[in-house]
Parts: structure tokens; C-alpha cells; sequence
């Protein structure tokens, strides 16, 4: 049974995330998501720990959004962490995912129409 109310997509994206630290320093660095959901994310390449519930700005490309932190990982023998994430508030997309988009199928041999002469 999928709990998960989106589905996750495998996305690498280059983010730069601000917020604060578990310990209140500032923080503003560049990191990755590892995969994305049109309300959240799962974050690479992080070097700071933060608490469940800190607040975090992540900016994509020219879209800025406002996350709240859910759970962390330290990954073994690393000073690296993940960071999952959800939106702070409903977000209006900022992944830029189209939720009633679907793949288009290519056309089938038998299904093409021949150009008019």
C-alpha cells in the first residue's frame, strides 16, 4: 500500500538551498535533489545538519520555494547528509511538474496518416 500522496520522480537538479542549521547559523549553500514530488523533495549533497521541522528556501532555476525539513540522514562514514522535505505551504509547483501531463505516446507505424500529395 503507497502511503505517499505524489508520486516521486528520480530528478537531479542543482538547487541552492538558505535557511538555518541546527545550531541557528546561517546557511546558504548549493546542493542536489535526488528525486522530487510536485510538494517536496529529497535532498543530496548536504553538509549541515538540520531539525525536523526547520524551514528551508530552495531555489531551482528561477523558482523559488519554501520547505519544511522532515526527516535527515547521515549516510555512513560521510559527512554528508540527505534531507527530506515538503512544502511549507501549497506551493504552486516548484518543480515546474504538470500534474495532468502524460507521456505522449509516439505514433504507431499502422496509426500514421500519409502526408497529401
Amino acid at each position: 500500500m503507497n502511503k505517499r500522496r505524489n508520486d516521486r520522480v528520480k530528478a537531479v537538479l542543482p538547487v541552492k538551498v538558505w535557511g538555518n542549521d541546527n545550531a541557528g547559523a546561517p546557511y546558504t549553500a548549493m546542493a542536489h535533489t535526488l528525486d522530487i514530488t510536485q510538494t517536496g523533495a529529497r535532498l543530496g549533497s548536504v553538509r549541515r545538519t538540520f531539525n525536523i521541522g526547520d524551514r528551508l528556501t530552495l531555489q531551482y532555476r528561477q523558482r523559488k520555494a519554501d520547505f519544511r525539513v522532515v526527516w535527515t540522514k547521515q549516510l555512513q562514514g560521510s559527512s554528508e547528509f540527505q534531507v527530506g522535505l515538503e512544502t511549507m505551504v501549497n506551493e504552486n509547483d516548484p518543480w515546474g511538474l504538470k500534474p495532468d501531463a502524460k507521456v505522449r505516446e509516439a505514433p504507431q507505424p499502422d496509426k500514421l496518416v500519409p502526408a497529401p500529395a
